[in-house]
């Protein structure tokens, strides 16, 4: 038997178009000949033509500045709501990114194919319903539902901030309630973009419109994956999901290099 990996992840870099301006990464990088001065600080007087290899300097190496949310990334129940669990009778304060379970990010995968909605839509419990039973189903404690929209297509694309479709409060317990823990999206946000929900806000003057798969979270805590990539490359079923965030203290987030994983 053999093992393939399919990469879920977006490449993070500094001018692809993934997130708003204020969130844009900054990655400078150093070259084997920059970080001369820090090889001579721990070893004052260095022959680096002696070095193995020759004189290339020291090494390569890049400073970064970030959020918790920038590329793929895991959000955690901290970053919704400062309490979690009310639906289950056992209101706690919610969960940061360094205290969840790891049995959560590595579990069976499953693929919903929503890149038919339009972009804003809200995907409904009985959407949700309809896909599973389109691919022949069941959900299953522990499953890692990723959810592929319109977004995905538009990785790097100025409007891709405001492309694809979400998952609302109905639909996003409707996952929990059958012991999802873990769900994913090619989008910008699980919730359908602001700018579209801006609108509907306006229409309505309803708030709780707003962030409202999100905040299923302070119902059900729950982890999502936000900007995944290439899930057109992966089918429905059939596969395992490793989705480790880093272990950040206290963070609300943690970066992922989330992958699908076949033994075929």
């Amino acid at each position: 038997m053999s093992r393939r990996f399919v990469d879920l992840s977006i490449t993070l870099c500094n001018d692809v178009v993934t997130d708003p301006p204020f969130m844009k990464p900054q990655i400078d990088y150093q070259t084997h000949t920059d970080t001369r001065p820090e090889l001579e600080m721990f070893f004052p007087g260095v022959k680096f033509d002696e070095m193995r290899g020759g004189d290339v300097g020291f090494c390569g190496a890049e400073w970064v500045r970030l959020t918790t949310h920038s590329g793929t990334h895991v959000d955690a129940p901290w970053h919704y709501h400062p309490r979690q669990d009310a639906g289950l009778g056992n209101t706690r304060s919610a969960q940061t990114i360094d205290e969840m379970p790891l049995e959560w990010f590595f579990q069976r995968g499953v693929k919903l194919d929503f890149r038919h909605f339009a972009d804003g839509y809200v995907a409904t419990a009985a959407d949700i319903e309809a896909e599973l039973s389109r691919i022949g189903h069941t959900l299953e404690p522990l499953d890692i539902v990723v959810v592929n929209t319109a977004a995905g297509s538009a990785v790097g694309q100025p409007d891709y901030v405001s492309r694809g479709c979400g998952v609302g409060y109905e639909g996003t317990m409707y996952m929990l309630e059958r012991g999802v823990r873990v769900t994913g999206t090619d989008a910008w946000s699980w919730d359908a973009p602001f700018i579209h929900t801006k609108q509907k806000y306006e229409a309505t003057g309803d708030a709780r419109l707003i962030w409202e798969g999100h905040r299923a979270g302070a119902d059900i805590g729950y982890c999502h994956i936000e900007k995944l990539h290439n899930l057109e490359a992966i089918p429905s079923t059939g596969f395992m999901v490793s989705c480790f965030p880093h272990k950040i203290k206290a963070a609300s987030a943690g970066w992922t290099r989330a992958v699908a994983i076949f033994d075929d």
